[in-house]
């Protein structure tokens, strides 16, 4: 049976040949630490290291290469971000169809450093409208954290027209890219951001264990490490280098991954981010199509591919949706992720907690063909359902 994976935004799948060759290729011919050594292999590794970070500040338009910093996942650089820079009595605002990733770190913070967090309300199809932004704004706000497109509906939010209200204001602004690095145009200076916090494994093609964020210089002169020790660099010192990247890049770095990465978004340059951001909008836009001709089904989101990140939530009539992601699988070879996609939040912003949907998510390795046998083997369940 032939197998069809829509799940992109949890992972993009099958990797390139290009980012395991890469990864391969480290592991083969250098496999040394950066920064850890004068001999040949070490430099060789530190340049592959120095080039991927120029390589994604030229991607993101990030003045220099020092302000990208590598991390274990975007997960990891929001943590960073909320917990180096808040402080007590600090108020954030967050819109309510935010990841965990995001919702969890502040209720601790809210908790143990008594952060107030003020949730901006999205429209049930996700959407926000930026006036709840500059409604919501006043003295002590100290961070304005976005998600630039739900993981549950593909929903994209106003991060550049956020960015335009908050200009000359004295609030950090941090955007999570989760979901749209890779397939949507990211200018740093453009948003306007203090903060973008991207994962590789997802749009930019890279393998898991590696992500990144961005900083804007009074954003790394402001937030605190959330790790410290050694860096290679100022060896003599028991305190963290103050300078960038090495503030926020203590321990052995994950090369191989780094490798991938910056294939991944060669891959990506080669191929062209807008013919990659055109294909996935004519895979959703011909699923939200098709699914407008099976009965019992609700589809969630703005139904409309020119406002999503090539992700469609569903339901249908009278079957869970966790059974649904069995019987596709089981008779179809078809991936996808069911449940609440650790984004409680979104689901009760548009009324699906706490069952939550089945979500299809599509990538650069999609197909017209998916869509169809996907529309196919629903419009077959419906039926039987």
């Amino acid at each position: 049976m032939k197998t069809i994976y829509a799940d992109h935004a949890a992972t993009t799948y099958p990797r390139a040949q290009e980012v395991i060759d890469a990864m391969v290729a480290y592991m083969k011919d250098i496999g040394c630490s950066p920064g850890r050594g004068g001999y040949r292999l070490s430099l060789d590794a530190s340049r592959l290291v120095y080039e991927t970070r120029v390589l994604l500040a030229e991607f993101f338009h990030v003045p220099q290469p020092e302000q990208v910093i590598f991390t274990p996942s975007v997960t990891y650089a929001l943590n960073l971000v909320l917990k180096g820079l808040l402080a007590e009595g600090d108020r954030v605002l967050i819109s309510s169809m935010e990841h965990n990733a995001v919702v969890r770190p502040l209720t601790r913070l809210a908790d143990e450093r008594g952060i107030r967090v003020v949730r901006l309300p999205c429209r049930p199809d996700g959407s926000l409208e930026p006036a709840e932004v500059k409604r919501a704004l006043c003295d002590n706000t100290k961070l304005v954290v976005l998600t630039h497109a739900s993981n549950v509906t593909g929903t994209l939010l106003p991060v550049y027209e956020v960015g335009e209200i908050l200009r000359g204001r004295d609030v950090f602004y941090c955007i999570d890219a989760a979901q749209t690095a890779g397939t949507e145009k990211l200018d740093f200076a453009a948003l306007n951001c203090d903060f973008l916090a991207f994962t590789g494994h997802k749009g930019l093609l890279g393998p898991p264990g590696i992500g990144g964020l961005c900083l804007s210089e009074r954003a790394a002169e402001a937030t605190k490490p959330l790790v410290e020790g050694g860096t290679g660099s100022k060896s003599e010192a028991e305190y963290q280098p103050p300078f960038l990247p090495d503030k926020f890049e203590s321990g052995t770095q994950n090369v191989p991954g780094v490798a991938g990465l910056a294939a991944g978004v060669r891959l990506l340059q080669a191929t062209g981010l807008e013919q990659v951001k055109e294909k996935k909008k004519a895979l959703t836009a011909a699923f939200l199509a098709g699914l407008e001709r099976i009965p019992g089904v609700a589809v969630y989101g703005t139904k409309n591919a020119d406002t999503s990140a090539g992700v469609v939530s569903l339901n249908l009539e009278g079957l869970d949706n966790g059974t649904l992601s069995y019987i596709l699988e089981e008779s179809y070879g078809i991936m996808t992720r069911s449940g609440l996609h650790c984004a409680p939040l979104a689901h009760k912003t548009i009324g699906t907690f706490p069952d939550g949907t089945l979500r299809f998510s599509f990538g650069l390795t999609n197909t017209g063909d998916d869509i169809a046998a996907i529309l196919a083997a629903l419009q077959e369940v419906a039926k039987k359902s």
